[in-house]
């Protein structure tokens, strides 16, 4: 779905008048929550974040895979893997499987990482730990009350923070704030903005740890688009902030195209970019997510060559703090399960 505008202004009328259908569906969810979930007899580690759409969880996971081997630990990633048909478990084969198969997420991660797809977590958990993970990464399932949690990293977005505040549908929370916030092991704040400073404060207070981030731009990925005009699109969860990226990386977006989160590309969408691209003389870019999907599709593939991918990773700026987080709570986790 494409994100409402409503959700990231003040209250509206339109909020307001939603409210008690975000009452019932968060009061649901919370109670959810606060159920006590299966042990996967490794740590596990939850990437997630309070809202519906995007905020940063996929390169935060690569990142969090890039410690964890630094550490010694095997990781595998463990998804519900949304966009796709599978209910798994089933261990992601970029080769043989599409995003329409595993979805997008999923898809991109397992050129990095060993990626389990699992509609049922515990099972997806299960087949990690057999198959030789030490550490299960949970790709979201923050509010999934089913497998248990050795720390949950929430990731949220500096310049968006939790929108207007409501519970979907009235705003883009998946619960109230507060229980979420008490389940917060630690929170990831990426990029600029005060949007997200009241919860930082919060949970500061509580001495939980507040991670501040930013995304890089690849090297290669700026120098291929450097002294081009582009034609960028995305279909993520805030597109805005990828073209955003672009423009803060030098790069000259002439024009941009938004679509929802996980869009599924038509062939006739596809030409369509690539003829007004070519009309123009512009260089069409879009995400590593997004060229997941457009790669795996059979339909779609050939026009792939002609579209530049926009690799960024994410930077810590304080790289210690996090390594001492995760190093504690997979000592704590392992004592607790001996």
């Amino acid at each position: 779905m494409r994100e409402p505008a409503f959700w990231y202004r003040p209250p509206s009328l339109l909020s307001r008048l939603l409210a008690p259908l975000g009452a019932i569906y968060g009061a649901i969810t919370a109670q959810r929550m606060s159920r006590a979930g299966a042990s996967a007899g490794i740590p596990v580690l939850c990437v997630g974040n309070y809202h519906l759409g995007g905020a940063g969880k996929t390169p935060t996971t690569l990142a969090l895979v890039k410690l964890l081997r630094e550490l010694g630990e095997q990781p595998f990633v463990v998804s519900r893997g949304y966009g796709g048909t599978q209910q798994g478990p089933l261990r992601v084969d970029p080769a043989s499987h599409s995003a329409a198969d595993v979805g997008d997420e999923p898809l991109m991660l397992a050129s990095n990482v060993s990626v389990i797809v699992s509609r049922d977590r515990v099972a997806g958990a299960s087949l990690a730990r057999t198959s030789g993970a030490s550490v299960v990464l949970l790709d979201d399932g923050f509010q999934n009350p089913a497998l248990a949690k050795d720390a949950s990293l929430i990731v949220i977005d500096a310049a968006r923070g939790i929108g207007n505040g409501g519970v979907f549908p009235a705003g883009p929370l998946r619960a109230p704030v507060e229980p979420q916030v008490a389940r917060t092991d630690a929170l990831i704040v990426i990029g600029a903005g005060d949007a997200a400073d009241h919860i930082a404060a919060v949970l500061a207070k509580r001495g939980a740890p507040v991670l501040r981030a930013r995304l890089v731009p690849g090297q290669a990925s700026v120098d291929a688009l450097r002294g081009q005009r582009v034609l960028a699109f995305a279909g993520i969860g805030d597109p805005a902030r990828f073209f955003a990226t672009l423009r803060a990386s030098g790069v000259d977006v002439i024009e941009q195209r938004a679509f929802a989160d996980h869009h599924p590309f038509t062939t006739d969408e596809i030409g369509r970019l690539v003829s007004d691209a070519t009309a123009k003389t512009l260089k069409l870019v879009t995400t590593e997510k997004d060229m997941a999907r457009i790669r795996s599709d059979a339909r779609l593939k050939a026009d792939a060559d002609r579209i530049a991918t926009f690799a960024v990773t994410l930077s810590f700026d304080d790289e210690t703090a996090l390594r001492d987080f995760v190093t504690a709570r997979l000592a704590k986790a392992r004592a607790i399960n001996l």
